[in-house]
């Protein structure tokens, strides 16, 4: 009898270790379901698109972050990668002023469209966000004029104080970098020009009159020019060297070959991700390069830096050298403003601390057809 009930125990506790078991297996079947089924309804969702451009962006971020690549996206709905960065950072940006409480108005018009727009709003603070794109709706500007807004409120929150008779509304913004620009004009037509575009945008009395005394007075005050950025373009293969991971010096053993992860480079610098804590990118080892004491690297915006770069928009790589930190005027530094990283020049010693100087920025080389390299017929030939 003992033996009986002992055999019926350990069958029971078998029987709910199994349907325990099951219904483990069964969960995790029905969590994958769900999740290929929300995304199949995102993927359908973009295929035909439904819904705002804002719900699309946030569909998008959703897939890449569910896994799912850029380029996989784009061949299952169409939308290119270009785009899918557009409506993410642009539905980023819409959700920042919403916050900031925009008029309805304003977050209606950009609920229907304007991502482009919004997307050229992601430099600027959430409340100069919020503001410009109330300009944008009052003044309907296109993209062109938004984008000029954008750069010349950017370039307005630089300032280490207000300008007197400016205040810090964008249309102010506006007005002082046309009042600034039209003073340095010699040329009567460009410097009424400019005095119309800041006329336009003033939204301050003072603002306004010094902008109307330039009418009368015509003496040009000439500033400092900005240098010249340290820009070059890679051209040669030679100059792309791939970054090799190094296991050690011998003797070694399997244990230390196994131990070093696997690297993969991102285009168009061979920047190199791995499973641990840091990231490389190779940089051709020109003079500037190897006499810099302490240089690092960051990715931007050709059009992001803090003078226009001529040609094609590009992703650049900034290297800074962290050891000089001493202002110079014929250089561009690595500063903090409001929270986040930027680079700046100074006609004159900042009271900020320089966190390093631009050294070197370098382009992409030029690539007219990328799967040429990849048929070795092609080359042999």
């Amino acid at each position: 009898m003992a033996a009986d009930s002992a055999r019926v125990l350990v069958n029971g506790c078998l029987a709910r270790i199994m349907a325990e078991s099951f219904q483990e297996h069964q969960t995790g079947d029905s969590q994958e379901s769900e999740a290929a089924i929300a995304t199949a309804t995102l993927i359908q969702q973009l295929r035909r698109k439904e819904g705002s451009w804002v719900e699309w962006g946030a569909a998008c971020q959703t897939l890449q972050k569910a896994g799912i690549s850029p380029q996989a996206i784009f061949e299952d709905t169409g939308f290119e990668p270009i785009q899918q960065n557009q409506v993410i950072v642009g539905a980023q940006v819409y959700a920042s002023v919403v916050a900031a409480n925009a008029s309805e108005a304003t977050q209606a018009h950009f609920a229907r469209k304007g991502s482009d727009i919004l997307y050229e709003l992601r430099v600027l603070s959430q409340a100069d966000r919020a503001a410009v794109a109330e300009l944008v709706v009052t003044k309907n500007l296109d993209f062109d004029e938004a984008r000029e807004a954008t750069k010349a409120v950017k370039e307005f929150a630089r300032l280490t104080k207000l300008p007197e008779g400016f205040t810090a509304h964008p249309g102010d913004a506006i007005a002082y970098q046309a009042w600034k620009l039209a003073r340095q004009q010699a040329n009567l037509q460009e410097r009424s020009r400019l005095i119309a575009r800041g006329l336009r945008f003033v939204e301050s009395g003072t603002a306004r009159q010094h902008l109307e005394h330039l009418l009368t007075d015509f003496t040009v005050v000439t500033e400092q020019a900005a240098p010249t950025l340290p820009v070059y373009r890679l051209e040669e293969s030679d100059e792309l060297p791939r970054m090799i991971p190094v296991v050690g010096q011998l003797p070694l053993t399997k244990a230390d070959l196994q131990a070093v992860p696997l690297v993969e480079e991102t285009a168009p610098f061979g920047i190199v991700h791995f499973s641990g804590t840091a990231a490389w990118v190779p940089v051709p080892g020109w003079q500037v390069i190897r006499l810099a004491e302490d240089p690092v690297a960051l990715l931007t915006d050709s059009e992001a830096l803090p003078k226009p770069l001529s040609g094609k928009r590009d992703q650049v790589l900034v290297v800074l050298d962290r050891a000089q930190r001493q202002w110079q005027d014929d250089a561009y530094f690595l500063v903090e403003q409001a929270g986040q990283l930027e680079l700046q020049w100074f006609p004159q010693a900042p009271e900020q601390g320089l966190l390093g100087r631009v050294i070197v920025i370098v382009r992409p080389k030029k690539i007219l057809d990328e799967n040429y390299t990849h048929d070795p017929w092609q080359i042999d030939e």
